[in-house]
């Protein structure tokens, strides 16, 4: 047993290496057609500028305020949607009530919640405040669909033995959730760094990957926009896999 996962443990990532050669294949290639650094630079070209990125105090200093952000956001989502969410969850007519605000806040665009924040709140908060709209009606709908999950004829058999409402909440109606709070508190932890960078983008915190972006853009340095994109994504997938490794670690079910 122990073999065969070891087995697929590594098919898997000679499938990520494979996929991760073929675009930068197809990046360089297309670095070569256009023919102009300033418009699509190439991939070394890139990662020689994010090497020089590494080193600097402005860059570590950047990368750990938007680390801080994002995993603010996240806690956050997690707090606000897991708690609406198992209300939402037990309760038709509070499920009811918060339908009509979630969707309108599925339905604003993501610009339009930064913009708006950058009217209410100081520069460095605007990125989480973002997030945290953005993320948590993810977590909230996860999460409830999780607690109407539980199976009925559990709850039946737990009234007629005479447990009250908070026995059956922590027995049966968590256990059920779990696996969907996992699943969206995964979603959510992806969408919170894309919006934090976003919201770092217009919001122009002191320190930041997205002002480290919108600087180097304003310069036309393209090679490092995307070398303080590529720092973004390394955030984004070092964050996923630790959150992957706790999931195994404390045998949480992941999508």
């Amino acid at each position: 047993m122990a073999s065969t996962r070891n087995l697929g443990a590594k098919a898997r990532a000679a499938d990520a290496i494979l996929s991760a050669a073929v675009l930068l294949a197809l990046w360089k290639l297309g670095s070569l057609a256009v023919g102009i650094d300033m418009v699509l630079p190439p991939p070394e070209r890139v990662f020689s500028v994010l090497l020089g990125l590494f080193g600097s105090e402005r860059f570590l200093s950047a990368f750990g305020a938007t680390a801080l952000r994002g995993l603010a956001a996240f806690a956050l989502s997690l707090a606000i949607g897991g708690t609406l969410g198992f209300f939402m969850g037990t309760s038709r007519r509070f499920s009811s009530l918060m339908a009509a605000p979630l969707t309108v806040i599925r339905a604003t665009p993501v610009l339009a919640i930064i913009l708006l924040a950058l009217i209410w709140f100081p520069s460095g908060m605007v990125p989480v405040f973002s997030s945290v709209v953005m993320a948590f009606p993810v977590v909230c709908a996860d999460t409830a669909a999780g607690v109407r999950s539980t199976d009925p004829k559990l709850l039946d058999m737990a009234r007629l033995f005479g447990l009250s409402r908070r026995q059956r909440a922590f027995s049966l109606r968590l256990p059920a959730a779990l696996p969907h709070l996992i699943a969206g508190a995964k979603n959510a932890l992806g969408l919170c760094w894309k919006v934090v960078v976003a919201g770092e983008v217009l919001s122009q915190p002191a320190r930041a990957l997205g002002t480290g972006m919108q600087s180097a853009r304003v310069m036309l340095e393209t090679a490092e926009v995307f070398a303080w994109a590529a720092a973004g994504v390394l955030l984004c997938a070092l964050s996923d896999a630790l959150f992957n490794r706790l999931s195994r670690r404390f045998s949480w079910p992941t999508a």
